[in-house]
Formats: C-alpha cells, structure tokens, sequence
C-alpha cells in the first residue's frame, strides 16, 4: 500500500500534461495516453504523406483516423483532463481533437473550388492559426515536463513549414513540415508509452524529465 502511494505522489509530478497534482479516486485513469497516443498515431500517418513516403492518392486512409482518433477518441481525452482538474491538459487534448475533426471536414465535405488559386492561401492561414494556437501552448508546456515540451516544440515548427508550404504552394516547404511531423508523432509516442508504462508498473519505467 505505501509503495503505491509513493508510486502515485510520483505519477502526480510527472504526469507528462498536468501542471498540477490533483486528487482524485484511484479508478480514474489518466487520459493523457489515450490523448497522446491519438494525436501521434494520426500525425504520423498524415506526415507519411505530407513527407513524401506516401502518394498524395492515398492521403484518404487519413480521413477516418482523423475523425474517429485524433478526433473524437483526443476529444474525450480533453473533456477527462477537464474532470481532472488539469488546465493544460484539457485545453491541448480538447483542441487537437477538434483540428483533427476540422481537418476531416475540411477535406471531405468543404468546397474551395471557388477560390481557385487562392484556396492554398486559405489552407495556409488556416495552419497559421492553428501554429500560433501552439506556439503560446509550448509556452505553457515549459511548465509541464521535458517530454510534452518536446512535442510542442516540434508541433510548432511543423505548423510552420505546412502554412508556408500550403500558402506558397512550396512542396519543398510541406516535405519538410512532414518530416518534422513524423518527429512529432514519435516524441508524442514516447510520452503515451511513458504515461501507460509508468501507470501500469506502478513505477518510472520510461522518464519523462522534469520541468523546463
């Protein structure tokens, strides 16, 4: 019984998205892996593409992920940091979960045929926004721990070079932003791995680092 005690004084203070440690019933678990492993999974098939490993012809497989995962499934992961108590974490999971959706519709149910040309200029604002989103989020996450930390520094810079490549119409600019993405999808891995491990063995088996 002490032993998990200390294993969940622990857990609290290195959650890989609380800022906080709040109590709560031992049957609750911590959504941050399934908001994690999410967000990671789709990035990572999406960079695929983005990074040129796959055709763009097959960017669809994307499509339910993006709606299903990284939609609803980091959705839910938002609104459980919510019951938490945890600011940081409801915020991230919430609104990457609503991108993933957006993202889903805006791919298959959003006509931009009207705005010709100008229809990449709209994607690339739409990036933008969703960068600068993240960007103040890194901020936060300094404050979480060096894992998360990792994640959204990389999630910036992959907003970057998406809005310019999507904006310009510069695939050199979108390859790029896949690349970063696809280390994106691997740092966010290894912070889900983190929080299921470290959870299931009751003990620090993958560190997350402290606070930067």
């Amino acid at each position: 019984m002490t032993n998990e005690k200390t294993f969940r004084s622990q857990a609290a203070q290195t959650d890989p998205v609380a800022t906080t440690a709040v109590s709560g019933p031992a049957s609750f678990a911590d959504p941050a892996g399934l908001g994690l492993a999410a967000f990671a999974l789709t990035t990572f098939v999406l960079s695929c593409v983005n990074a040129g490993l796959l055709p763009a012809t097959v960017e669809p497989v994307v499509f339910s992920l993006a709606l299903f995962y990284g939609g609803i499934a980091q959705f839910a992961a938002g609104m459980w940091e919510f019951a938490k108590g945890n600011t940081f974490g409801a915020t991230a999971f919430t609104s990457f979960g609503a991108f993933w959706m957006s993202f889903w519709f805006l791919t298959t149910s959003t006509d931009l045929s009207a705005a010709g040309a100008d229809a990449g200029k709209g994607v690339g604002v739409w990036l933008f926004a969703w960068g600068i989103f993240t960007l103040y989020m890194t901020v936060a996450a300094r404050k979480t721990n060096k894992s998360v930390f990792f994640v959204f520094v990389a999630l910036t810079v992959t907003f970057l070079f998406l809005s310019i490549g999507a904006y310009a119409g510069t695939v050199v600019m979108t390859r790029i932003g896949g690349w970063v993405g696809l280390l994106t999808a691997f740092l966010a891995w290894y912070a889900s791995f983190a929080v299921v491990a470290n959870s299931t063995f009751k003990r620090t088996v993958l560190p997350v680092g402290p606070a930067v």
